[in-house]
């Protein structure tokens, strides 16, 4: 799965807007290259809200065990909730692993290695084992933000 057929599969969900950071559009430059995924049907921006997936092309400062410093990898990052996270990992996130795992390998669903304790999943280069698990977990984290966004619309309609 390659990281454009990754972007083409969110994109195509109802209501998603990703942001695409990049020179002379007033985000940091270290998150040039990445994408950050929102439920927004309106396509405005979340203030309040966390994306519900990203991908990132880099490490990032205190992130750099998944080694996306080497060429072509990347790495899909999926807040797809609690009970999924138990499912994937084996335990639930704010708990210690179980096993010992590497965040560097490549098609392997893992927790996030900085934001799994809050219920993040990721995948370095999801191939052939998780191109799958990676739609499916994907979705999840969609549905799960659509949600979000309807209970939110519905508390403050008059």
């Amino acid at each position: 799965m390659t990281m454009d057929e990754l972007i083409g599969f969110v994109e195509s969900l109802d209501g998603v807007l990703s942001l695409r950071p990049g020179p002379g559009d007033g985000s940091p430059e270290i998150s040039w290259g990445d994408t950050f995924f929102y439920y927004a049907p309106d396509g405005v921006t979340p203030t309040r809200t966390q994306p519900f997936a990203t991908v990132v092309t880099k490490n990032y400062p205190g992130d750099e065990t998944s080694r996306l410093d080497r060429p072509d990898t990347f790495r899909v990052n999926v807040s797809a909730g609690k009970e999924t996270f138990t499912r994937w990992t084996g335990h639930a996130p704010r708990e210690p692993a179980t096993t010992e795992v590497d965040p560097s390998a490549t098609d392997t669903v893992i927790a996030h290695p900085v934001y799994g304790t809050v219920g993040w999943l990721a995948v370095v280069n999801p191939g052939p084992r998780t191109e799958a698990a990676t739609r499916e977990l994907l979705s999840a984290a969609y549905q799960l933000a659509r949600s979000r966004y309807e209970r939110r619309a519905e508390s403050t309609a008059p």
